[in-house]
């Protein structure tokens, strides 16, 4: 009987683990954790998008407001095309921008909202005008080796 009442405890602890890893992963995953309906739809094209992905976060003045909804290629205009999914109590103006920005040096990236002036606001489906592209940190390293080699070759007085 002693043996049966400690399998029981165990099974249970193991069940109860279980559910703790599957909500878990639920969390984590693409499952949003909005209604739907409580949300709307921005578009927004970027040259490039570096490493941002879907789900990553959409901020303004560092409060989350949205989240990445995906991430597509423009075949006509060969530009990113980022679908975004705004809080429905977060509206922006017209004439707000969108730019890629990155949490510290090497974190991750998440799409920045700065608000315009305008006294119209973006509605479902709109798109942003003002986008500025991720800084991809190989690029800057390179142009920065670059620059530094070219004008070192110029002072280089010749005999």
């Amino acid at each position: 009987m002693k043996r049966g009442l400690i399998d029981f405890w165990v099974g249970l602890f193991v069940l109860v683990g279980l559910a703790a890893i599957l909500f878990l992963a639920l969390r984590v995953s693409t499952v949003s954790g909005q209604p739907a309906g409580s949300s709307y739809t921005i578009t927004a094209t970027f040259d490039n998008i570096g490493g941002l992905k879907v789900r990553a976060p959409v901020k303004s003045a560092g409060v989350l407001v949205g989240r990445v909804d995906s991430i597509d290629l423009d075949t006509e205009r060969y530009l990113a095309k980022v679908t975004l999914s705004i809080n429905q109590r977060y509206r922006f103006s017209r004439d707000s921008s969108a730019e890629i920005l990155t949490s510290g040096l090497l974190g991750e990236q998440y799409i920045g909202i700065t608000s315009g002036a305008d006294d119209k606001m973006l509605q479902d489906g709109d798109a942003f005008k003002i986008t500025s592209s991720a800084i991809i940190l190989e690029q800057l390293i390179s142009r920065f080796l670059f620059s530094k080699a070219a004008g070192d070759h110029e002072a280089t007085p010749e005999k």
